[in-house]
């Protein structure tokens, strides 16, 4: 069994949305999200959060088309888990990510969540949302 905390990311142009968890329980949580303008700000908060929570590995969500194909922030999403990788030395591995956004606003919409407090959250939610799609999927292969 695996042991330690798990941070996740989902990847924006503008935000950077962040979840912990930790295998023992196998549940995610959403932290924050990131901004700031240009990588030196964002890598520098991401490198706290690190420093922080100690993670054992990462997860990055891959975002794709709904038919399956990858498109051009697929391809900066696969850029910035090369990123974090190269720079803090962990496993990244990455989870398809379709509809997590989605998802992330109608269950802040649900909770009363109005307008523009949805803005700064639905990133850390839809982080949530990758991270316990891995942990969701690590224990049912685990269990087969």
């Amino acid at each position: 069994m695996q042991r330690g905390s798990v941070l996740a990311f989902d990847f924006g142009m503008k935000r950077i949305g962040v979840a912990v968890g930790d295998w023992e329980n196998g549940l995610a949580h959403p932290l924050e999200t990131v901004t700031g303008e240009g990588n030196d700000a964002r890598f520098g908060r991401i490198a706290a959060l690190i420093d922080e929570w100690r993670p054992t590995q990462l997860v990055c969500g891959l975002p794709f088309s709904m038919d399956g194909t990858e498109h051009d922030i697929s391809r900066r999403a696969r850029r910035f888990a090369n990123q974090l990788n190269g720079r803090f030395n962990l496993t990244v591995t990455l989870v398809d990510e379709r509809l997590t956004s989605f998802d992330a606003d109608l269950r802040l919409r649900e909770a009363g969540v109005k307008g523009s407090a949805r803005k700064g959250l639905d990133d850390a939610v839809a982080a949530q949302q990758i991270l316990q799609d891995f942990f969701d999927h690590a224990q049912a292969t685990s269990q087969t």
